[in-house]
């Protein structure tokens, strides 16, 4: 089965296709036009070099955040949408998830810390498995000095990953030495870890509806909260 992996919760849009054997094609932009922008012909020219049809797609795996509400509804959309056209299943992962699994082979534990904007960040905190990760926390939204006293009161070396991560770093490391940072392109996630973790999951036959597939929000948009700000002050 050929998968189509669409990962867009970030300020970084991400394809890549693949199957069992591994990942056949790739496309990672990181700034300049926006996800609508660059989505749809990113994926015309995966699917051209990888000399692949879209009638050969056989899955639709899609990050569903927590992320960038534009970002994540321009993929989640595009995913179910092409989903249905071609009558095909979909998988859907937390974007936090495909983070850490980024650095599955880590000994320490793995903490993945999206930026959230705002002044905080989205994360959740996992232990390498074999044949994968476990999630042991629940995916959360704080201020980076919560996270940081979290870190302190818990005295065990940790490797942090993700945009938030480096953002945030001096903040996050000052209070425990236990802490170490992975590499700046770990800190987003990428499609083609999207694509391995989704493949099992279509083997067996884990999938979901496309309309089942729905962001993982944790707080309101800007437009929420504007919005609900003017009316208490009206």
């Amino acid at each position: 089965m050929i998968v189509l992996a669409i990962e867009t919760s970030t300020p970084q849009s991400s394809v890549a296709l693949g199957s069992e054997r591994g990942v056949m094609a790739e496309i990672g932009v990181a700034w300049g036009r926006s996800h609508s922008e660059i989505l749809v012909p990113a994926i015309g020219h995966l699917l051209e070099w990888a000399g692949v049809e879209r009638s050969q797609i056989g899955g639709i795996a899609v990050g569903v955040g927590p992320g960038l509400f534009t970002g994540l509804r321009v993929g989640i959309t595009s995913a179910r949408t092409l989903a249905q056209v071609l009558g095909i299943p979909i998988v859907a992962i937390p974007s936090l998830d495909v983070l850490a699994y980024a650095v599955r082979h880590a000994r320490q534990r793995i903490g993945a810390v999206q930026d959230a904007k705002r002044g905080e960040v989205f994360h959740a905190f996992y232990r390498a498995v074999p044949g994968g990760l476990a999630r042991e926390t629940p995916y959360a939204v704080t201020p980076p000095d919560r996270l940081a006293a979290d870190l302190e009161a818990t005295p065990e070396d940790t490797l942090l990953v993700g945009s938030g991560a480096l953002l945030y770093r001096r903040q996050l490391s000052e209070a425990d030495l236990r802490i170490e940072f992975a590499s700046p392109r770990d800190a987003f996630p990428q499609a083609a870890a999207l694509l391995e973790l989704a493949v099992p999951r279509f083997q067996r036959e884990e999938y979901v509806r496309p309309d089942q597939v729905v962001p993982l929000y944790l707080r309101k948009s800007d437009a929420e909260i504007n919005w609900t700000q003017r009316a208490r002050s009206a």
